[in-house]
């Protein structure tokens, strides 16, 4: 009996031991096979000269004040239109919300559906303090061991000057769009877009125009970040996740430090069991959506026992999702996520508080809502003393554009011709971006920019030593010339 048994668990073993190598060998490649293609001559320092200008303008924004730098914002405009002398004279200028600036390449066939180049002029400030971990001023535009260094090399001006210079050498080589090409260059994306993009997008709708898709900022080409995946990996954004910060208060009788109230009802330890709960009581993760095409996508490329996981979850799902929420970055894309932000409550040593308050910021995965993250808060924190309120802007999750769409075709296209070897999937942004606002405008929207990274250069991102090479810049540019040239045509 018990060898019977033996026998019967060694056969469903070997069973489950088949069925994953065959699982494995079935999930072949998804990457289209095209040819590379020859670079295109540009002028690779007069590239990096013109960013470097771009950076030595301050354009710090503010969510205040619309106006606040303009002078800095209004250099800015002038460089443009005295490096890019060709595309001001074909393209039709218009200024936006005061700052914010949208170009018109005006289309041969008026009934093709529009495209738009976007990214954004602003920055955001150095934190205080830092100044001096930069190793070259990140205001000065430095050019040196190959690389542009200094606050928006990366975000996001380097990808506002290659549009540039690709649309110019566009036009100065005789170039006319079939489809009309719009770019889209917001002066408050780091404040959230109010005035410049989202302004812009309700213009174009007001037009009747209906784009056929949008590009901006976003995910990136990394190199060393995903685990068990050789090749660099460009992740395309199909989809944005949604943001609110959420301002919590209670209120209790202050009074003498020398004499507490019983233990849990001052302002502070309500206050302080209330996050606790929210921190200790995190949204659920899932492998689904767009995590799940994501890794879907990239597991036939990966090797060793990471494709034999990834292309398994139905086995291995619940061990790669653990392994998944232990990394900050990959948790992230499984959860709506929860951050305390913001604590403040008390002013003397010896005075007990009479009101606490708390700042929360959740990012929210697509399928979740502002008004369920709403009520998560209030059942787990379980206390009619508390109030809440939203802080600042917030924002739904995203709408997913569909990777069966010829313009994420052409995007992969583009990518593999330009990047050979590269890997190309699509990915989650957890971030904000102004192309948000243009779901009004369109149903695909594209959140990737070809700027490659590894593990060491995400902390630059809104951190010290911001910076991107010349010979990435000079991609960026053959990237969006590529797009633009097989987009709109």
């Amino acid at each position: 009996m018990i060898k019977r048994i033996l026998l019967a668990i060694v056969a469903l073993v070997a069973l489950l031991v088949l069925a994953v190598a065959v699982n494995t060998w079935r999930q072949g490649s998804r990457q289209i096979d095209v040819p590379p293609l020859a670079p295109i001559a540009l002028d690779e320092q007069a590239a990096a000269e013109s960013l470097a200008a771009a950076i030595r303008a301050r354009t710090v924004s503010s969510r205040d004040d619309a106006m606040l730098n303009a002078g800095q914002f209004e250099a800015l405009h002038a460089h443009l239109q005295s490096r890019y002398p060709k595309l001001h004279a074909a393209l039709e200028r218009e200024v936006v919300g005061g700052l914010s600036l949208l170009y018109t390449w005006k289309g041969s066939d008026p009934a093709a559906q529009p495209i738009a180049l976007m990214a954004h002029q602003d920055v955001v400030p150095i934190a205080p303090g830092t100044e001096g971990d930069w190793q070259a001023e990140p205001f000065a535009g430095t050019i040196k061991d190959g690389f542009v260094w200094g606050r928006g090399a990366w975000d996001d001006k380097s990808n506002l000057i290659a549009q540039m210079e690709a649309v110019e050498m566009l036009v100065a080589s005789g170039f006319k769009p079939r489809r009309t090409v719009y770019l889209v260059f917001g002066a408050d994306e780091e404040v959230g877009g109010l005035r410049g993009a989202k302004v812009i997008a309700e213009l174009l709708a007001k037009r009747n125009v209906k784009l056929d898709f949008v590009i901006d900022e976003g995910l990136l080409i990394t190199e060393g970040v995903l685990p068990g995946l050789a090749p660099p990996a460009a992740v395309v954004g199909i989809a944005e996740k949604g943001f609110l910060s959420l301002g919590m208060s209670v209120s209790a009788t202050p009074g003498h430090s020398s004499i507490p109230p019983p233990p849990g009802t001052s302002a502070i330890a309500m206050m302080s069991h209330a996050l606790a709960r929210l921190d200790d009581n995190q949204l659920p993760a899932e492998i689904s959506g767009v995590a799940r095409q994501m890794f879907e996508t990239v597991a036939p490329e990966m090797s060793g026992i990471n494709r034999i996981a990834m292309s398994n979850l139905w086995l291995f799902g619940p061990l790669v999702k653990r392994q998944l929420e232990a990394g900050a970055s990959t948790n992230a894309m499984l959860r709506t996520t929860t951050a305390l932000t913001i604590v403040n409550a008390g002013n003397k040593e010896n005075v007990l508080p009479g009101r606490a308050d708390a700042v929360v910021n959740f990012r929210l995965l697509p399928g979740d809502s502002l008004a369920a993250v709403q009520q998560h808060v209030k059942t787990t924190v379980a206390n009619d003393r508390f109030e809440y309120k939203v802080v600042g802007g917030a924002a739904e999750p995203s709408r997913i554009t569909p990777t069966e769409s010829s313009s994420y075709k052409l995007i992969e296209r583009s990518v593999r011709e330009l990047f050979p070897g590269t890997v190309v999937v699509p990915g989650l942004m957890v971030g904000g971006t102004d192309s948000k606002h243009f779901e009004i405008v369109s149903d695909h929207i594209y959140k990737f920019s070809p700027v490659r990274a590894k593990p060491e250069d995400l902390a630059r991102f809104h951190g010290t030593n911001e910076r991107v090479s010349i010979a990435n810049l000079a991609e960026l540019i053959r990237f969006y010339h590529r797009l633009v040239e097989q987009g709109a045509k």
